[in-house]
């Protein structure tokens, strides 16, 4: 990784754990009610945590397989026996009642002599961080679609609003055009001229409102609110101002990305595999201890040599444990486990070009989001001034023809000229505000980073 990104640095540089929640740091009361919202109920975030909850379970379960294993076992019966031959009697009891009650208890344990079932647990771990940060990705991604959808829809404001200024600006123009006509001041020509830049202008209007329906039905999708709510998402058409870029280095990312994270876990685990398959070839050693109890009443003469009775019902209760080790070793199978190591060799060998992969990835976004970002906010300043240069220009030519001084076409051109310089600000600085977005989140931003032990 390089030592540093290239370009330079704000001078008020914005501290990494603000990465956390960098869509706070627009200031936009709006924008953190939307995601927190979508955070909450959005069918993604649903889905992320049903997801988190899967995997630690199954890590857990996965674990507590390598632990000794064994279950109680028992069983009772009661039988009524009746003789069929010689009659029953004191001395020959052939008919009663049976009575049998067994229990026992066995454990199977093996012995990890050769480390296999600590490389197991390992890999359950690996597994279960893999799948974490699948997770936070797909959060993470959330935030930045979120944000994206929101400062487009709101730039489709401002588009709108200016369209619908312009419409009535060209009716305003369309009625200096018909009392300066109707005086013999100007060309009827001028009233077809005007009036059919009045409905272009009116068509735009249209165009932009039904582009802006359209981003306030997929933002609500984004947070998974109801569609019948598309009334009560209120867009002011505000572009904050965009937050200052965080200082970090480069190799910050290898902990801030989750999908670097994640391809980490998965090498991790495909390395664990592949130890697991070398180490199948060796013996398991297993430890088979148990304990039993036995009770059985049946028919039959019993003496009891204290109280010198005899009986006719014999009861007979025994205990027992039992201590055993079991040896497997996989002789004629070593060929085959052989072949299935390497196999996982290779697979462990492309979990790390896919590592290094995503590594390069990872910063080649995050150094391309900064330099765009940078670049558009230039731009930004550049058509700010030009765009309050041609608005002045504007201004001058509109009472220039209402006056008589100015003809029709210099007053459209210059409308023309700050019209376009306007657009092209406002599609700007919505742009820049989706480059920081872009940047908060190829820097590895908008999940929880802290709780994670800061990424560990």
């Amino acid at each position: 990784m390089p030592a540093a990104y290239a370009g330079a640095f704000p001078a008020t540089p914005l501290a990494p754990a603000a990465l956390d929640q960098w869509w706070r740091l627009f200031g936009d009361p709006t924008l953190d009610a939307l995601e927190d919202e979508a955070f909450q109920a959005a069918p993604d975030a649903l889905t992320a945590a049903a997801r988190i909850v899967e995997a630690r379970e199954t890590s857990a379960a996965r674990r507590a397989a390598t632990l000794p294993t064994g279950s109680v076992t028992g069983n009772a019966s009661h039988q009524r026996s009746y003789g069929l031959g010689a009659p029953s009697n004191n001395l020959n009891p052939t008919s009663g009642v049976i009575d049998q009650v067994n229990g026992n208890f066995n454990v199977s344990w093996e012995l990890d002599l050769f480390g296999r079932l600590a490389v197991a647990r390992r890999v359950a771990r690996a597994d279960a961080a893999e799948a974490r940060f699948n997770v936070e990705g797909t959060r993470a991604s959330l935030a930045a679609n979120v944000a994206d959808t929101y400062f487009q829809a709101q730039g489709l404001v401002i588009q709108l609003d200016d369209a619908r200024q312009t419409v009535r600006i060209d009716h305003d123009l369309l009625d200096v055009a018909r009392r300066k006509a109707a005086a013999g001041a100007g060309p009827t020509n001028d009233i077809d001229r005007v009036a059919g830049q009045t409905a272009q202008a009116e068509a735009q209007a249209a165009d932009l409102q039904a582009q802006l329906d359209d981003g306030r039905r997929r933002l609500l999708i984004l947070v998974g609110r109801d569609l019948r709510g598309l009334d009560d998402l209120v867009l002011t058409g505000a572009t904050p101002d965009i937050p200052p870029a965080p200082r970090a280095l480069p190799s910050e990312l290898l902990s801030r990305r989750p999908d670097v994270r994640e391809a980490e876990f998965r090498l991790r685990a495909e390395l664990g595999a592949a130890r697991l398959a070398h180490l199948a070839i060796f013996p398991t050693i297993t430890l088979l201890p148990g304990l039993g109890l036995s009770s059985i009443s049946q028919p039959g003469v019993s003496y009891i040599p204290p109280t010198t009775l005899i009986t006719t019902q014999q009861v007979t209760t025994t205990g027992f444990w039992t201590l055993a080790a079991g040896v497997s070793a996989p002789t004629l199978d070593i060929p085959r486990l052989l072949y299935q190591a390497r196999a996982e060799d290779a697979r462990a060998r492309e979990a790390a070009i896919a590592y290094q992969s995503t590594v390069r990835t990872a910063f080649g976004e995050a150094q391309s989001a900064l330099v765009d970002l940078a670049a558009g906010e230039r731009a930004v300043s550049l058509l700010a001034d030009g765009e309050a240069r041609a608005r002045r220009a504007y201004e001058g030519a509109r009472r220039g023809y209402a006056q008589g001084l100015d003809d029709l076409t210099t007053t459209l051109t210059a409308e023309q000229s700050w019209r376009s310089i306007r657009s092209s600000l406002t599609a700007e600085r919505v742009d820049s505000l989706r480059r920081a977005v872009r940047s908060y989140k190829a820097l590895g931003g908008g999940w929880a980073f802290a709780s994670v032990g800061g990424g560990s």
